[in-house]
């Protein structure tokens, strides 16, 4: 099976880890991700302001890349959650203003009219929906029994509503993958909670004191590992514990990884294709 693959930007620099995971395990599920040819960055942030068209051309060039290279399947899987957010958020605009789509078409003279009928998948949702946990249950090969998940959705895949990959308060569908894979999960309260997202730029004492009670949180629950899909939730929880210990002397590090390293382990990918490497704290329970 081939899926049409829409990567973003960080995920071929600092997120190659989440990327090459994702490839592999995909893989052993029968599934060849195909990149998206011309892809462009997704412009990052969703504008929020509904006369802001030009900040939605870049997700809807992506979308129109889809189109072209569809083949009648006009679906597209991405891996990061800002993608998505951003990809999902300016189709769903497309579809309901015609005034701006029309607009928009206009503008982009070179491009082929666009109408709003892709259909964008986080990668979460089409291992649920299209591949299904139960089928997925059947490759696990390595089981990792000392392995304590605490999942962390952030903010992206689970707000505003209509681009909801799961109940915003309650979302279980990292916990659900997990459990097909055979791992413990362990919920805790801050796991719908935001990591501080862009002030690690120009706020860090704000991402450090997130991070803290983030990690302090999952830890006491009993976690041994956290899991998530964002790039930017990935390297504050991750990368900021450094500055979490200067500041906080009883501080304990946690490994933080993407949901696709473990599921590279427990479909017993080597480690050295899942990109440990880039993870700043290393994950030793997966080695």
């Amino acid at each position: 099976m081939k899926m049409l693959y829409y990567p973003g930007c960080t995920l071929k620099t600092s997120a190659r880890n989440f990327e090459d995971s994702a490839i592999a395990s995909l893989k052993v599920l029968g599934v060849d991700l195909v990149e998206l040819k011309r892809w462009n960055c997704c412009g990052t942030v969703y504008s929020l302001t509904s006369d802001d068209l030009m900040h939605k051309v870049a997700p809807i060039r992506n979308l129109i890349r889809v189109k072209e290279q569809s083949n009648g399947d006009d679906r597209v899987v991405t891996l990061c959650s800002m993608c998505y957010n951003t990809l999902k958020q300016a189709n769903d605009f497309f579809k309901e203003d015609k005034e701006s789509r029309d607009k928009m078409n206009d503008f982009m003279d070179r491009e082929i009219d666009y109408n709003g009928d892709v259909e964008i998948l986080h990668l979460l949702t089409f291992l649920k929906e299209v591949i299904g946990f139960d089928n997925i249950a059947k490759k696990v090969k390595n089981k990792l029994p000392n392995l304590k998940v605490a999942s962390y959705y952030g903010c992206l895949l689970l707000r505003p509503q209509n681009v909801a990959i799961d109940n915003p308060e309650n979302p279980t569908i990292l916990e659900d993958l997990f459990t097909s894979l055979g791992i413990e999960v362990v919920d805790f309260p801050y796991k719908n909670e935001c990591c501080g997202s862009y002030n690690t730029v120009n706020a860090v004492d704000l991402v450090v004191e997130r991070t803290y009670r983030i990690i302090n949180s999952a830890r006491s629950l009993g976690a041994n590992i956290i899991a998530t899909s964002c790039p930017l939730c990935q390297f504050n929880l991750d990368r900021r514990q450094k500055d979490v210990r200067d500041k906080y002397y009883d501080f304990e590090e946690l490994p933080v990884v993407y949901f696709t390293q473990i599921m590279g382990r427990v479909f017993d990918i080597a480690k050295e294709s899942l990109r440990f490497d880039l993870n700043y704290i290393e994950p030793i329970l997966l080695f």
